[in-house]
């Protein structure tokens, strides 16, 4: 017969061992197995911060193909918002245009579509003879456009970029960019202009041709396989040539955070799409993002010599910050630095102090703290009404 102590004392030390493995695995930080991929560059950034979760030979030069097309479309919405264009415009397709090979809607010469139409034709169906007649339609030729899309590469820091042409049907050594470079412009498109993702996100949408022939209708369909593989997939672009093999730059959006997953010069279709994926998945299995979602209770800012003694205070910009490293974000630390007063007068969103954040002692970073209102400096009339309002309370 077993001795009921015994049965006391074993029950005990298998609580007190598994209660021991919970606690080791609440205080150690948990840690990921290193990304497998078969593509030979590849990049993968968090879109509102730009920090990096991986990388494999990203600054590598490689023919982009049809990735090109996001600086493209990056120029295109950046004309539509200055008002050098609009969605209703009507955009005619030059000889030059109807005649790109490649990837195409078959654009007839003459044909008119509104731009809306062309940016879903080059979005969708990747088609160089749109993409060229939108470039013409607001550079005036390809050249010039071409001279544009450089122009945007080198303000954004693209450090190691190219353009010669504006669909990337050009082969040539002078025609490169790197997966860090697609990074860089697919994050400005996105997050300046996110409504370039209701077009990304088309799988399948008919335009009607309509020439000196006849009316026909077209089927526009996406060349992401992604949208269909990946549930939180938003775009945005593949490419694929001889020379630069298949890319992608792909947009996901889960839990309120976007990821950017760049793959350049995979050997075939499939391994495109599935390292892509990885990379996705791997994102959101290492990443938390802490974003400061509202304005934190701020003091009211003494005034000196103005209409008003005091003045509001607001953050300029939410802070954001991306953990990769199982952090608890809830412990992050907020430390607001101002001066004792300020002098009147104050213009909106005049810069105060800092918001400046903290995680284990570590600044992470800082965000401006400005005036959340307008105060015009005190005249004589103000400083008297003052005194008669005080002599009446």
């Amino acid at each position: 017969m077993k001795n009921p102590h015994y049965s006391i004392i074993h029950q005990f030390i298998v609580s007190f061992v598994l209660f021991c493995v919970v606690f080791i695995s609440w205080k150690t930080p948990v840690t990921h197995a290193e990304v497998t991929i078969q593509t030979p560059s590849a990049i993968l950034i968090e879109s509102s911060t730009g920090k990096v979760i991986y990388e494999l030979n990203a600054s590598e030069r490689k023919s982009p193909a049809s990735i090109t097309k996001i600086m493209t479309l990056l120029l295109t919405f950046e004309a539509i918002d200055t008002g050098r264009a609009d969605l209703t415009d009507d955009v005619i397709t030059s000889e030059y245009a109807s005649s790109m090979g490649g990837s195409q809607v078959f654009l007839a010469q003459g044909e008119v579509q509104s731009l809306d139409t062309m940016i879903k034709c080059i979005a969708v169906a990747s088609g160089n003879d749109a993409s060229v007649a939108v470039a013409e339609h607001i550079a005036g030729s390809e050249e010039a456009f071409v001279a544009k899309m450089n122009e945007k590469a080198k303000a954004l820091g693209m450090a190691n970029t190219h353009f010669e042409d504006c669909c990337g049907l050009s082969d040539s050594d002078g025609h490169y960019t790197t997966a860090k470079d697609v990074s860089i412009m697919s994050r400005e498109l996105i997050t300046k202009y996110p409504e370039v993702l209701k077009y990304t996100t088309i799988w399948m949408e008919p335009i009607t041709h309509v020439t000196p022939q006849g009316t026909s209708e077209f089927m526009l369909s996406s060349t992401n396989r992604l949208l269909k593989q990946y549930q939180w997939a938003t775009g945005l672009k593949t490419g694929s040539t001889d020379k630069a093999k298949y890319c992608l730059a792909a947009t996901a959006s889960k839990d309120g955070m976007e990821l950017i997953a760049v793959v350049m010069g995979a050997p075939d279709p499939k391994t495109r799409f599935s390292d892509a994926q990885t990379l996705l998945t791997h994102g959101y299995n290492v990443s938390k993002l802490f974003v400061e979602e509202e304005n934190p209770n701020l003091p009211l800012m003494p005034v000196d010599r103005g209409v008003m003694e005091e003045c509001g205070l607001k953050i300029q910009v939410p802070f954001r910050y991306l953990d990769v490293e199982g952090n608890d974000l809830s412990a992050m630390e907020r430390r607001l630095e101002l001066p004792g007063k300020i002098m009147a007068p104050v213009a909106l969103n005049q810069p105060i102090g800092v918001m400046k954040y903290y995680l284990g002692g570590k600044c992470l970073g800082e965000v401006p703290v400005v005036a959340a209102s307008e105060i015009e400096r005190a005249k004589y009339f103000d400083y008297v009404k003052k005194i008669f309002h005080e002599l009446l309370l």
